[in-house]
Order: structure tokens, then sequence, then C-alpha cells
């Protein structure tokens, strides 16, 4: 009888560590996603800061009285590069909010809107924001899968055992970015 009780025992400590060790790699997995999913939101940035100069430069001769615009994208540009998340957030709002008045504002320039260049930045840059649109959704998902998982219970006492934290949202910061941007002439 001695040996079946040490049997059933020796069975459920298995049944526990296979589990530890099962949620602690779900876990590991959930943020390494989300890293990569983080690296995959600056690859893009990174894009869209490397088009950014050819369309000021291509821009600058055809609006010239639109120069605080321009100083806009170029100041927020180096903001993309270095930076917490949430400053990388802010900025790339920024830059999202001043090319669409850049797009805006080539609409009354019709050299500027017919120039070759022009066009292809443009196609670029659309391409590229929605690429961008497209990562800050998958990293989205992927925070929230994760920081649900380290909120449930029994995962919850794991995550805590290990430290694994929350992780922070990347969002909009202000309802002012969330509206429509208005171009006046």
């Amino acid at each position: 009888m001695p040996s079946v009780i040490v049997w059933v025992i020796i069975a459920i400590l298995v049944i526990i560590v296979l589990y530890l060790i099962f949620t602690y790699n779900r876990l590991i997995t959930l943020r390494t996603r989300i890293e990569n999913a983080w690296s995959q939101i600056d690859v893009q940035l990174k894009r869209r800061y490397d088009l950014i100069p050819n369309l000021i430069s291509t821009v600058k001769g055809y609006v010239k009285h639109e120069k605080t615009t321009l100083e806009t994208v170029t100041k927020m540009r180096t903001s993309l590069i270095s930076g917490t998340m949430s400053e990388k957030s802010k900025a790339s709002d920024a830059i999202s909010n001043a090319l669409k008045t850049i797009f805006a504002v080539a609409e009354n320039y019709p050299n500027l809107k017919a120039s070759e260049n022009f066009k292809a930045l443009q196609e670029e840059l659309a391409g590229t924001e929605s690429k961008i649109a497209y990562s800050r959704q998958f990293y989205n998902d992927n925070v929230m899968e994760y920081n649900a998982k380290i909120q449930h219970f029994p995962v919850s006492i794991i995550a805590n055992m290990f430290k694994f934290i929350a992780k922070e949202f990347f969002k909009t910061e202000s309802e002012a970015e969330k509206k429509p941007v208005k171009v006046e002439f």
C-alpha cells in the first residue's frame, strides 16, 4: 500500500512540474512574440524614417510657404529612431498627421502632384503607413494575449514567481491625435 501512495505523490509532483514548465515556456513564447512584434514596428518606422528626407526634398521646391509642416516632420523623424515606446508612438502619430497635411497641400500644386518622384514617394509612404498600422495591431494583439494570460489563475502565480509583468499597448496618446487632420489655407 505505501508504494501506491508514493507513486501517486510522484505522479502528482511530475504533473505539477510539467505544468510549471509548460506554463513558463508559454509565457516566454508570448513575451518573445511581443518583442518580435515591436521589432516589426521598428522596421516600418525606420523605413518611413528613410523615406521622409526624399519626400521633403521633393516637396520643398514646390511648397516653400509650408515650412513649419516640413520642419515638424523633420523634428519628429529623429524621435522615431531613439526613445521609449511612448515617445515613438507620439512621434509616429505626429508624423502621420504631418504627412497627411503635406499630401493635402500637394493637391494645390498640380506640378507637384504630377511629379513622378512625388507619386512614387506618396505610394511608398502610403504602403509603409499601412504596414505600420498592421504592425501596431499585431503588437497590440500579442500584448493583449500576454497580459490576459499572466492575469489568469493559476498562471498568475507562476507569472508573479518569475516576474512576468504586463506590457504596454502601442496607442495614440491624446484625443486630439485621434481626430481627422484639418487643413486650412
